[in-house]
């Protein structure tokens, strides 16, 4: 009798703890893919708690941001979804280096813009059919390719479906992810109400936000060290021609005006971990015109030294550019891979790193 109810206690201990210390299991755990986490999570009650916990998942986040990625992401008109795929990113890359893009992440449904990419999740809109209303509503949603997880935020505090525009940024110090949307007036033109989600609360609601500067948000934004930026357009103009910021820690707003409009073309880029603005001309010389061609755009920055071009549809063979601005060279990588998608648009994100965090 004794030894039996022994027995059943020590297989209820083993299934009940690892034959490994908790920290040495992290260490490993932390090592694999993030399809692997997943399917780990899956496997019994005592890694799936494990691997939940916040001691875990940030221990993987600073494990992927050792090895950054590049991230491009297809609007599949299709079959109505964003694909996701990711490939290694190379450092200081060869002459005709190749890297192999295999791993396809998840598909999300898409029906409107694709926002923007920060620390692993990405935001995107929505249109969504709310009870009592004929025309749709706008919903912003967060989605973690790495989990194959989405999010639909409530219903902005808003009549408008049209003119929003939504920034996903994450605060390090209090480990937080925030999202800020505004809407424009038809009249205006300008932002006219600002808001405000903190992710990860038990009520996930919007709040409004003060804001004293007369602008009106662009696209073009980015989120370094906790602090959103993005372009804007002043009152009376009709071109950028100021960088605003929102500090998500503060949640206050300030602003950087130009003495003259910004191109279009513009891309805010992290510059070693600060935004930056001088102008410097690069005149690449005619014979790299076969390389680079007038539908590329600046993807971002590698370093302080690498500028990567890529392409606004994908095409085959696949390629993005790295410039050297240092050396005045450049590098054509291609990307083998996405050859299914030619002809589509596609988002290519630098410094991609995996999250396993669950919404």
């Amino acid at each position: 009798m004794t030894s039996r109810r022994a027995t059943r206690s020590m297989t209820s201990l083993h299934r009940n703890s690892l034959p490994v210390p908790d920290e040495l299991a992290m260490e490993i755990f932390s090592r694999l893919p993030s399809k692997a986490i997943a399917r780990c999570r899956c496997a019994c009650k005592l890694w799936s708690s494990m691997l939940r916990r916040q001691d875990f998942t940030e221990l993987f986040l600073t494990k992927s941001c050792a090895r950054p990625q590049l991230l491009f992401a297809c609007n599949d008109h299709s079959v109505s979804k964003y694909v996701f795929i990711l490939s290694p990113q190379p450092e200081n890359p060869e002459e005709n280096s190749h890297v192999v893009a295999s791993n396809h992440l998840a598909c999300f449904p898409s029906s409107y813009e694709l926002f923007g990419c920060t620390n692993g999740f990405l935001c995107y809109g929505a249109k969504r059919i709310l009870e009592g209303r004929i025309n749709p509503a706008y919903v912003p949603v967060i989605c973690n390719p790495s989990t194959g997880q989405s999010l639909i935020l409530p219903t902005l505090k808003s009549r408008m479906r049209f003119g929003i525009e939504s920034y996903l940024g994450y605060e390090p110090i209090a480990k937080e992810f925030k999202v800020l949307s505004m809407e424009s007036s038809y009249v205006s033109g300008h932002s006219v109400r600002h808001q405000v989600l903190t992710l990860g609360t038990k009520k996930l609601s919007w709040r409004l936000v003060e804001c004293c500067i007369p602008h009106r948000s662009s696209s073009q934004w980015i989120c370094i060290s906790g602090v959103l930026y993005y372009a804007a357009r002043a009152v009376g103009s009709s071109v950028n021609s100021m960088v605003v910021s929102f500090d998500l820690r503060s949640e206050k707003f300030s602003s950087v005006k130009f003495g003259k409009a910004m191109p279009d073309s513009t891309t805010l880029v992290n510059y070693d971990g600060k935004l930056e603005w001088s102008k410097h001309v690069y005149v690449l010389p005619s014979s790299w015109e076969d390389v680079v061609s007038e539908d590329m755009c600046i993807a971002g920055m590698v370093g302080v030294n690498e500028i990567v071009l890529a392409p606004w549809s994908q095409r085959v063979p696949s390629y993005v550019i790295y410039f050297n601005v240092e050396r005045k060279t450049i590098t054509k990588v291609g990307i083998q891979g996405p050859e299914a998608f030619t002809g589509k648009r596609f988002y290519t994100y630098l410094n991609h790193v995996e999250n396993v965090k669950l919404l």
